[in-house]
């Protein structure tokens, strides 16, 4: 059965709305992982824009509440990263202007960084995952920087399934790219852009070990209840 990790930055989007603590982080998380979910995924994005420094540390307090921390490849973040102590760590790209993660790292540019990184969070035993691009030299360079897991970015196949375009190739892809990565000992995570038919269409897959979904629970859940949502997407995992 694949988990799910339900990503409730945008949670933390609707309270800074109105810039006061309704709805409550805290009470989202406990009210998700109630619900079925089987991790809590967050972004403590640079320029906070949604989840906060203090929504990390109180969540870090529940040990109850498996914590994947998404963050970007920098000192301070390493820092802060180590102070929480969560569950699991996701290192993604970031850039300030963008308005989501729009694609994997740059695992060549940034070798030196990332290797450095997950070293310290490896000897800390915090699982670690790259963001990444659906590309094979992407996974082989995963392997050399040290991470135990992947996660392979699925925004283009799923905005291909959204519109009805061929999606053929790009699954083809993904499914090259999960074998090779369990092949070499790398755990296989997915996320971005995931709804229900791409979820399903991955689920297939018996390389892909835990989905991150986020922005589409939490949109659905306006009409139908983030609990319907949730246990929707057990039901596709399993």
């Amino acid at each position: 059965m694949i988990r799910l990790g339900v990503n409730i930055d945008h949670v933390a989007t609707l309270r800074n709305a109105r810039g006061e603590d309704h709805p409550n982080i805290l009470n989202a998380a406990k009210f998700v992982m109630k619900n079925g979910a089987d991790l809590i995924t967050i972004h403590l994005r640079e320029d906070r824009r949604h989840i906060k420094d203090n929504d990390l540390k109180i969540l870090s307090k529940f040990k109850s509440i498996p914590i994947n921390l998404e963050m970007a490849c920098n000192k301070k973040m390493l820092n802060i990263a180590l102070k929480a102590k969560p569950s699991y760590v996701c290192i993604v790209p970031e850039k300030r202007i963008e308005i989501t993660t729009e694609g994997g790292l740059n695992l060549k540019k940034n070798f030196q960084a990332l290797k450095a990184n997950i070293n310290i969070l490896n000897r800390k035993k915090i699982r670690t995952s790259l963001f990444i691009n659906p590309k094979i030299q992407d996974i082989k360079l995963s392997k050399l920087i040290g991470a135990k897991c992947i996660e392979i970015h699925t925004g283009t196949i799923s905005r291909k399934i959204k519109s009805k375009k061929k999606y053929q190739k790009d699954l083809k892809n993904i499914i090259a790219c999960c074998k090779y990565a369990n092949a070499i000992g790398l755990e296989v995570h997915a996320g971005h852009g995931l709804d229900y038919k791409t979820a399903k269409i991955l689920s297939k897959l018996k390389e892909i070990k835990e989905f991150n979904i986020g922005h589409f629970i939490i949109g659905e859940s306006i009409f139908v209840g983030i609990n319907k949502v949730i246990k929707k997407f057990k039901k596709i995992c399993k």
